[in-house]
């Protein structure tokens, strides 16, 4: 828990003042005090009261004002809350090995299943945009609460040469630029307000994210570390996803998951880009490093389920964001009601005790006749 106004805890020296004030004004009572013959009379008229009863409402009062004067400094804490605002940007990879069969049909028809059951399962509030890169990056759809325009884009994906995976984290913080007026894009000044491993100071992050989903080495343009620099400065976390196996395969795609760029003839109908994992070789160490450097994680699929099930558990962790919540309200409604408790007590257990009333005499009594002159009837 932080405060805003730290100075503001000078009120608390206002229930040491209270209390010296209580004193003087007992010793002065003390010294004008008038003299009784009869102690026992004064303590008959007093109201008994023990101990505790007379320490219960001062403590009280005490919590009371210690607990207002902390809300005047206007404490905050850190708590997670689910962030509506969120923005994830799914960028997908997809240069030529995408069609590496290690994973039934390929790794592009999985990949695709995977991002669209993500999609249509998604029920938060957060919007999602699409990044599509191989030799170069570019958004594809912009951030939305639209899935139809999502489905239809990753539908559309389609295979080429190269794979820019710096690109892909530049042109996603451009993507979130655009909506999020605190992350500056590329290229412009950044203030220097970040912690040494991104994020803030006490590791507070921007509400949007970054996710990578690739199967390979960075092969073109920026060094993803480079663009993992650029967004750990911007306090934008970057998730990434190490898709495939390690087991060179055959890349066969369908006619459609291919683009313009050159091609040849696969078995069964398709078409495979020749070689056998030359470009197929995970950079996992630079995934880990991009994931650590922006206080994010690195995850491993390497089949389709696999895939489906870490994409399915990121909005847990991505719309879940560290937020510094207000509580001079609650401090002071506490505190109020301590005052309140300590005055009502001390008011109720220091009231008078209600007088004894004789019972009236009856009808049929006899009526003492002594005081009167004079003799009685026989």
């Amino acid at each position: 828990m932080s405060l805003t106004w730290p100075w503001a805890l000078c009120a608390l020296l206002a229930f040491p003042l209270l209390l010296a004030y209580r004193w003087w004004s007992r010793r002065r009572r003390r010294k004008v005090a008038v003299r009784l013959s009869s102690v026992a009379l004064v303590r008959a008229a007093l109201p008994g009261r023990t101990s505790w009863r007379r320490r219960v409402p001062l403590a009280l009062l005490a919590a009371g004002l210690v607990v207002t004067g902390t809300a005047a400094a206007r404490p905050q804490a850190s708590v997670v809350v689910p962030d509506n605002a969120a923005t994830i940007l799914l960028a997908v990879d997809v240069s030529g090995s995408m069609c590496s069969t290690d994973v039934d049909p390929n790794r592009l028809t999985a990949a695709q299943k995977a991002a669209k059951a993500f999609i249509s399962d998604h029920d938060g509030g957060a919007k999602i945009g699409l990044v599509a890169f191989s030799g170069t990056a570019g958004l594809l759809v912009p951030p939305t609460t639209e899935k139809d325009k999502l489905l239809k884009a990753i539908d559309g994906l389609r295979t080429s040469r190269g794979t820019a995976i710096g690109l892909a984290i530049l042109a996603s913080i451009d993507a979130i630029a655009e909506i999020n007026p605190d992350v500056p894009p590329t290229g412009a000044e950044v203030p220097d307000n970040n912690g040494a491993n991104g994020g803030t100071a006490n590791g507070d992050y921007e509400p949007d994210t970054i996710v990578i989903l690739t199967d390979g080495r960075n092969t073109d343009g920026v060094d993803p570390i480079t663009a993992a620099e650029q967004a750990a400065a911007r306090r934008l976390r970057v998730y990434t996803i190490g898709f495939g196996t390690d087991q060179p395969s055959p890349m066969v795609c369908s006619s459609n998951q291919i683009s313009g760029d050159s091609f040849r003839g696969g078995p069964g109908g398709g078409f495979g880009f020749g070689g056998r994992g030359r470009f197929q070789d995970m950079d996992e160490p630079t995934l880990t490093k991009v994931a650590e450097m922006t206080g994010a994680k690195y995850f491993k699929a390497d089949n389709a389920k696999a895939l489906t099930d870490v994409l399915q558990d990121l909005p847990s962790q991505v719309t879940l964001q560290k937020r510094k919540t207000e509580l001079s309200f609650w401090f002071a409604l506490v505190g109020a009601l301590l005052v309140l408790a300590a005055v009502g007590l001390a008011q109720w257990w220091s009231r008078a005790p209600a007088p004894v009333r004789q019972p009236p005499l009856a009808r049929d009594q006899p009526t003492n006749t002594s005081s009167r002159a004079g003799t009685s009837r026989p």
